[in-house]
């Protein structure tokens, strides 16, 4: 990615994040970015375009600050149940962090779900990020047990993924503390990996 380009796609996060997807209007953008629209069109082709690559750049963000959730475990179903719980608990609970770039992030990302209410026009691109964030997390769920039912394993992370977004909510709307935010996960993985697998959460507490 070029320099300038991450750079609109930042301030295009950005102004997602403060007005909304509806508030992002391209000559605003351009400013944001210190660029011209040319350069926006050049790179972007139209508004949707900008949509859709800002969606993919909020989501490489988020897996680039939740990374060290993933460090020092081997891949695959083998390894210590109690690592994968402890590695599943800390790549949620980094997506609350009382940092600039993740409140950022988290807003844009509520207010691109938001949009998807009123328009289509990014389901396709949304429910694709969505599944695929699902997926990750019943990967790291199903290596705790592997014998567990695929379906109870996805709806596992499904209720996962959904608590964590209605917290960011309540978090960024300054409704729940940041710490019991966090809290709250981190009951809410001991429950459902103890559906799944008690004895791995026996060994967690």
């Amino acid at each position: 990615m070029t320099d300038r380009r991450r750079v609109i796609l930042e301030s295009a996060a950005r102004v997602i994040a403060r007005r909304g997807v509806r508030g992002l209007r391209v000559t605003e953008l351009a400013a944001e970015a210190g660029v011209s629209t040319a350069l926006v069109y050049y790179h972007f082709r139209d508004r949707p375009g900008i949509l859709r690559h800002a969606l993919a750049f909020i989501g490489d963000r988020a897996d680039r600050y939740t990374e060290t959730g993933r460090d020092g475990l081997p891949p695959g179903p083998a390894g210590d149940p109690r690592e994968r719980l402890e590695r599943l608990e800390r790549m949620l609970l980094l997506e609350i962090q009382d940092l600039p770039e993740v409140r950022e992030n988290s807003a844009a990302w509520g207010e691109l779900r938001a949009h998807a209410v009123f328009d289509p026009e990014l389901r396709d691109e949304l429910a694709a990020a969505g599944a695929a964030w699902t997926a990750e997390f019943a990967e790291l769920l199903g290596d705790v047990h592997p014998t567990a039912a695929a379906g109870a394993v996805t709806a596992a992370a499904e209720r996962l993924t959904a608590l964590l977004e209605g917290l960011s909510v309540r978090w960024l709307s300054g409704l729940t503390p940041p710490a019991h935010a966090r809290e709250l996960l981190r009951a809410a993985v001991r429950v459902e990996a103890g559906r799944l697998a008690p004895e791995a959460v026996s060994r967690f507490d």
